[in-house]
């Protein structure tokens, strides 16, 4: 495989492909919800635990993978988690009980992570600090496209041959990320700058970071949206479903349709963030996904959600989203410097840790509210703006 160093329009497809992992493993099944509690005989609250262990094993896995990917380099890690990311996602759609396919989904968090620390560890690699955010919004690009064609290929699939049928679907999936993992992705770490202090040296880059002026608030803001997101994905089905009386296949569309957001955000931020600069577009983002949250959230107490209005706050939850994750992410990691896959490992292990705490929380009250998605959701964002207006004030120009 060439190692040639260039950040090409067809590695940045690549790249937002193989970052692709979150998505596609948590859209693609979000249909099957009733019908796998159905299946395996089990409560809502059972089935929304597959989501959280998948989201804890892609957290812990980040923190893992991404430090170790520092020391011996991108490629090895990145194949490593692909080849284990197919096997498990074979091997879920045998799963016979809850409890094998929890554990099956944690195995299938933890590798999968691989793609998702190292996409974003490489474009950073490969680009220049100012231009990173034009790379990273990119890829994120790509990586909207899941949300558009796993829900609506999910539902269908649902409907014509089980959910056991959607999950053979992502196991082709993992199996075509690693394929392009291994002929498409180069190494973009030199061996001359690889740590090779071990162990300490990982800690000395955890710590630095964390007791950076900017990077703690950055992953904070970049986390917390990311929980907000995260709970409306694992509330939205029987919201959508149960609460608004969709059908699957109308769940699907819909899904896809608010999620389209985060597609418009990426296009526009990677033509202008350059220019106006990721701080402001920032700023644009916390703004919108605040405004969508509380809109929710006055809805959803007033008996006033319908299905136009729960699409509409999604839509404009995902497009603040965008511009929120792309530009947080450049900027927490342009203050990593040379601990770029210990500070992407800590952004990526902080946006799972919080994602998998939020998405159990909205089944509390039961699978026939939409209460409880609302005032998560508004609570996170709420803390996201609070630590992202930190972060700028505490990062302007000239200050560190």
């Amino acid at each position: 495989m060439s190692s040639a160093r260039r950040l090409s329009p067809g590695l940045i497809a690549a790249l937002g492909f193989v970052a692709a992992v979150g998505p596609f493993a948590t859209d693609m099944y979000l249909a099957s919800f009733t019908d796998i509690a159905s299946d395996l005989g089990v409560d809502a609250a059972a089935v929304q635990l597959t989501l959280t262990s998948f989201l804890v094993g892609i957290a812990s896995g980040q923190l893992v993978l991404g430090p170790w990917s520092d020391r011996v380099g991108r490629r090895p890690i990145l194949l490593a988690g692909g080849v284990v990311f197919a096997i498990s996602s074979i091997a879920i759609v045998f799963a016979p009980t809850i409890a094998i396919f929890v554990i099956l989904r944690f195995v299938q968090g933890f590798s999968g992570s691989a793609g998702m620390v190292l996409a974003r560890t490489v474009a950073v690699d490969l680009s220049p600090k100012e231009t990173a955010v034009r790379a990273l919004s990119l890829i994120v690009v790509v990586v909207g496209v899941a949300p558009l064609i796993a829900p609506p290929i999910g539902g269908l699939l649902s409907e014509a041959i089980g959910w056991r049928g959607v999950m053979a679907a992502l196991a082709a999936v993992a199996v075509a990320m690693l394929a392009v993992s291994f002929w498409v992705v180069p190494e973009s770490l030199p061996p001359e700058h690889r740590h090779t202090a071990g162990l300490s040296e990982t800690f000395r880059s955890f710590g630095s970071l964390l007791t950076d002026r900017g990077f703690p608030l950055y992953t904070a803001s970049f986390a917390l949206t990311f929980g907000a997101i995260m709970a409306y994905v694992s509330a939205s089905p029987f919201v959508g479903q149960v609460v608004l009386g969709m059908t699957p296949a109308m769940y699907s569309f819909s899904f896809a349709v608010s999620a389209g957001g985060v597609i418009v955000s990426n296009v526009v931020n990677a033509r202008v963030a350059v220019r106006f600069g990721p701080r402001r577009m920032l700023a644009v983002g916390l703004g919108l996904t605040t405004g969508a949250a509380a809109l929710l959230l006055v809805l959803t107490l007033s008996a006033a959600l319908s299905v136009a209005g729960f699409v509409t706050c999604a839509f404009f939850l995902t497009l603040g989203l965008g511009f929120t994750m792309s530009n947080a992410s450049a900027l927490g990691l342009a203050r990593a410097d040379r601990a770029r896959g210990s500070g992407s490992a800590i952004m990526g292990t902080t946006q799972f840790l919080v994602g998998a705490i939020a998405s159990p929380l909205v089944g509390l009250a039961g699978e026939d509210t939409a209460v409880p998605m609302a005032v998560v959701i508004a609570t996170t964002m709420a803390l996201s703006l609070v630590f992202g207006v930190l972060a700028l004030r505490l990062t302007r120009r000239g200050r560190r």
